[in-house]
């Protein structure tokens, strides 16, 4: 399938602020998407980003690869090596028939044939065993990595970190899919740094006129991503 090359309705995350967002490291995320050599081994990327070489070669995410990537991830704390999460990734994308079959509806229930399929390739019985019988795949790995997303056309189309109740969203037709309150719009790092500069929550939600839950939840939010 041929990429969009326009950033807008893609999000854009830099290394630091996915890390922030999934709690993958950021020097982690740049060598799945780059690709890296250990010695005289290369490993290629682990997919390719929908975002690719702009701003002179640096790394950066689109939306779906942030939902992409907190699969990738739970798949690799589960076991799988990086070099089979790739190869999970090509198998799906015909399986799923998506670019991102990580971030892909489909997954949840196509995604124990994909696994499996890859486990089989080198006989990993280990993680075939733990694997095979779907309950592991779903409840430890894909569930908990889709938990808050809204699929639109089977696609990822925004996702509320927190869960719905909680008003926070990051959505990539909203504010090139910064977390922001979903009331208000306002990118959440903006109203935790006007409360931080304004010495309250009550200052910073008159200045830009929004309810003080607003700026509260923006605060809560924020902190929480810097702990």
């Amino acid at each position: 399938m041929k990429q969009d090359t326009s950033l807008i309705g893609l999000g854009l995350y830099s290394p630091v602020e996915a890390a922030a967002l999934t709690s993958v490291r950021s020097r982690k995320i740049i060598r799945w998407l780059r690709g890296h050599a250990i010695g005289d081994r290369t490993y290629p990327p682990l997919w390719t980003s929908q975002i690719d070489n702009i701003n002179g070669g640096s790394v950066y995410l689109s939306f779906l690869d942030l939902v992409q990537l907190r699969v990738a991830n739970a798949f690799i704390v589960a076991g799988l090596s990086p070099q089979k999460v790739r190869r999970a990734i090509e198998y799906g994308t015909e399986i799923v028939s998506s670019d991102y079959p990580f971030a892909n509806a489909r997954f949840r229930t196509d995604g124990k044939t994909v696994i499996l399929h890859v486990l089989d390739e080198d006989g990993d019985e280990r993680l075939i065993d733990l694997f095979k019988g779907g309950q592991y795949l779903m409840h430890k790995v894909i569930e908990p990595s889709l938990k808050g997303l809204d699929f639109e056309d089977d696609i990822a189309a925004r996702w509320w970190p927190l869960g719905r109740a909680k008003g926070i969203v990051v959505d990539p037709k909203r504010q090139f899919g910064q977390p922001i309150d979903d009331i208000t719009g306002v990118p959440t790092k903006v109203l935790a740094e006007a409360a931080k500069a304004e010495g309250s929550s009550q200052q910073a939600a008159k200045l830009f006129m929004v309810p003080i839950a607003s700026v509260n939840r923006a605060v809560a939010f924020e902190l929480q991503l810097a702990a």
